[in-house]
């Protein structure tokens, strides 16, 4: 269809290369969503007369069912020859509704600012689904952190026992780094929500278009204004990317946890059986696969990112073929964060917490002396400076090393010869070190957003707070994109035929879903 200038088709091996056809499944209907809007533009504007643009948009419906089955058909060698879904669908429409009206859909527009379109689309659903997704997992841990304010547990650095602390801490810090992640996207989702369609080749048009309509049509919030800018430049998709694989990488840091607590060797949770894989061999096993998978993915979401940055960071100013090869690492990238997204929920609701177990490694059992800041803060309390404290809280570690006891069972010798020289009342310090216990550590653990209990109240009702207040924008962004394209179901009505003659009203979606759910053409796994 494209070949004038070069006369004859491509040869059969350098068709297979060249074609993006299996990939563009992603964006297909997204695809078709662009050419209903330019349609209509073009009519609105006196480009394209009422009848040929009726046929075109007839054509267009009736291939939404049928566009995925038609790809595949031409990634296979037994359809179209089309390199992609742009030319598959121009084909197709133009073999429906005649080359008279079918050879006008593709005026005032490009590939370079058509794909650059449905990209932006599958992206922008992309971040929708995934931030919902994002926001119910956030819901999950604040439901375990509440559940869990008074569950004690080691906190730890370097693996090692740090201070005592509560399992409801611990899910509140990775609730706040997945609240980054959210606006991460949310930042993202307004930068990739700008309509490229319309900027051409490179250059605009002198044909007079309206692109601020089609954009309005597509649910856009503004347009990619500079042609040049609207065409070649990807850095929205490497954002979309980006963010992934830093949330990616933060799910992997709760997955390695999980899955050395949930060993026999911590026993302080346990996968729901609905989590967990047998051994082929060991019927006693119990393995957290899908945390392991979820380091993987992990990695494999960096080197998605990896791969479209390599691909942008040499490209000459404009359009370049490299640009094709961008979007199976965002298709992959998309894929890996909904779901781990998904598992990791499921994980969550179904996960079995082992308190005694956290209680006892946070009072101290088993060893590693966890009081010793407790201890060296007690000091301070009474005068005694901070690096003197430190040096008898170690001192006292040691003693309690030695003697192979826990701090709070230093006798009185063993106390006076840390002490000594020090100027520290030693039965003060004893009297403190009897005392110590990680409930009474975490209350009056005072500073701001520390273990203490109190905090952990004060901080798990503002999550709670900001969770229903992203969970409102949320709806009203994902209710925004679906009142704009039901405008253009409207508008594609308004030509093609009375309601239901060509499109008829778009199905509403529930709830929470985001609109690619239901547009969108599943992928299969790599």
């Amino acid at each position: 269809m494209y070949r004038a200038r070069l006369g004859g088709d491509l040869d059969k091996a350098i068709l297979g290369y060249v074609s993006s056809a299996a990939e563009d499944a992603a964006i297909a209907e997204y695809d078709i969503l662009g050419s209903q809007a330019h349609v209509v533009m073009l009519h609105e504007a006196g480009i394209m007369g009422r009848a040929h643009a009726r046929r075109v948009l007839a054509a267009l419906e009736g291939l939404k069912g049928r566009i995925v089955a038609e790809l595949e058909a031409a990634a296979a060698g037994g359809g179209s020859a089309g390199e992609d879904v742009h030319e598959v669908v121009e084909e197709l429409v133009a073999r429906e509704a005649g080359a008279a009206a079918g050879g006008r859909m593709h005026t005032a527009r490009s590939r370079n600012d058509q794909v650059a379109l449905d990209v932006r689309m599958k992206v922008r659903d992309d971040i929708i689904g995934i931030s919902g997704s994002l926001l119910d997992v956030i819901g999950a841990l604040l439901d375990l952190a509440e559940k869990h304010a008074g569950t004690a547990m080691p906190l730890y650095t370097h693996l090692q026992r740090a201070q005592p602390g509560t399992f409801s801490h611990y899910m509140l810090a990775h609730a706040d780094a997945l609240f980054r992640d959210l606006e991460r996207l949310d930042g993202a989702f307004e930068r990739t929500n700008k309509s490229p369609l319309g900027a051409g080749p490179v250059g605009g048009t002198g044909l007079p278009i309206d692109r601020s309509r089609t954009a309005a049509l597509l649910g856009f919030s503004g347009l990619v204004e500079n042609s040049i800018d609207a065409t070649s430049t990807r850095d929205f998709a490497a954002e979309f990317a980006a963010a992934a694989a830093i949330l990616m990488t933060n799910l992997s840091r709760m997955a390695e946890d999980f899955v050395i607590w949930s060993s026999a060797e911590f026993s302080f949770l346990e996968l729901s059986d609905g989590a967990s894989s047998p051994s082929s061999v060991m019927p006693q096993k119990k393995n957290p696969d899908l945390l392991e998978l979820t380091r993987g993915r992990a990695a494999r979401t960096i080197g998605d990112l990896t791969a479209v940055l390599a691909a942008c960071k040499g490209l000459a100013t404009g359009y370049g073929r490299d640009l094709q090869d961008t979007k199976p690492p965002v298709w992959s990238a998309a894929r890996a964060a909904s779901g781990a997204l998904a598992a990791m929920l499921s994980m969550l609701r179904g996960i079995t917490v082992n308190g005694r177990a956290m209680g006892r490694a946070a009072s101290g059992g088993g060893g590693g002396h966890i009081m010793a800041l407790d201890v060296a803060e007690r000091l301070v309390s009474g005068g005694v400076p901070f690096r003197a404290a430190h040096g008898i809280a170690g001192r006292l570690v040691r003693e309690a090393q030695d003697a192979g006891m826990p701090l709070g069972r230093l006798d009185a010798a063993r106390i006076g010869r840390a002490v000594a020289g020090t100027g520290a009342d030693a039965g003060a310090l004893a009297e403190a070190i009897r005392g110590l216990s990680a409930a009474g550590s975490l209350r009056g653990r005072t500073s701001r957003g520390s273990a203490g209990f109190a905090e952990q109240r004060r901080m798990a009702g503002e999550r709670r707070a900001s969770l229903a207040e992203r969970r409102e924008s949320a709806e009203i962004r994902r209710r925004g994109i679906d009142e704009a394209l039901d405008g253009l179901a409207d508008a594609v009505n308004g030509i093609a035929g009375p309601p239901g003659a060509a499109t008829g009203r778009r199905k509403r979606r529930p709830a929470g879903k985001a609109p690619g759910r239901r547009r969108s053409i599943p992928v299969r796994e790599d």
